[in-house]
């Protein structure tokens, strides 16, 4: 049975110690310089950072980031760092720039050439799931201005699906693809009860609503005659 000056010694002490990373009653010894430390945080902060080591000298990295405290000799992959984004990227500095809105570093290329979404590289790949902000993988930016991993992109493609899975608009030129289905829709006559059916749809191109003809192959919107639609509710009119 546990006596009283047990207990005391147990609650002795207790957050009268410690640091601004952490309170507890006892201190770590650093393998590297054999100091004693509070806690590993403060062993960080209270040693310098350098590419050079100041012991033996050894250059410890061709690249050396002193905010990320990294280290890479294979500077083939022109890394460099990144302020806003809070982290480095490969690929050369020159080549990029970084989208304020989109919170993300993009290609030269996409500079005034893209729609901007809201931290759209803050989220994870629609496809594969994984977070795209600080992926290793090759980004591709969509038409909508949503991004997604571009082998995923390109896998997307291969099973038939031109649309953004998040928004649902086109993500590739598919004006032939409209051309053939205006054929189809011609060639193929539909019964007489559903001859001049009409329905309401939305455009997820232009989101566009509008009244068009029913037809199986598919319902084409009158405003920029693409085949990206969805039947929906006729809407409602002020009484």
């Amino acid at each position: 049975m546990e006596s009283s000056g047990d207990n005391a010694r147990l609650g002795f002490g207790k957050m009268g110690y410690g640091c601004n990373h952490y309170r507890r009653r006892c201190k770590i010894r650093a393998p590297c310089c054999n100091e004693i430390f509070p806690c590993r945080l403060c062993h960080n902060e209270s040693t310098a950072v350098a590419q050079v080591c100041s012991n033996c000298g050894v250059n410890m990295g061709q690249y050396f980031c002193g905010v990320c405290k990294f280290y890479d000799d294979d500077i083939e992959k022109r890394q460099y760092h990144c302020n806003e984004c809070g982290i480095c990227r490969i690929g050369g500095k020159e080549n990029f720039f970084h989208c304020q809105k989109c919170g993300s570093c993009y290609s030269i290329d996409l500079r005034d050439k893209h729609v901007c979404v809201e931290n759209s590289m803050r989220h994870n790949c629609s496809i594969c799931y994984e977070y795209l902000f600080d992926s290793l993988k090759v980004t591709t930016v969509l038409k909508c201005g949503h991004t997604m991993h571009s082998q995923c992109f390109h896998e997307m493609l291969k099973h038939d699906k031109y649309s953004c899975p998040i928004c649902s608009k086109t993500v590739a030129d598919m004006s032939r693809a409209w051309r053939k289905l205006d054929e189809e829709t011609e060639a193929t006559v539909m019964p007489e009860n559903y001859r001049f059916k009409k329905v309401w749809i939305l455009c997820n191109d232009c989101n566009d609503t509008t009244e068009v003809f029913f037809h199986v192959i598919g319902q084409k919107c009158s405003h920029c005659d693409s085949y990206n639609t969805r039947v929906v509710a006729p809407p409602v009119l002020p009484r």
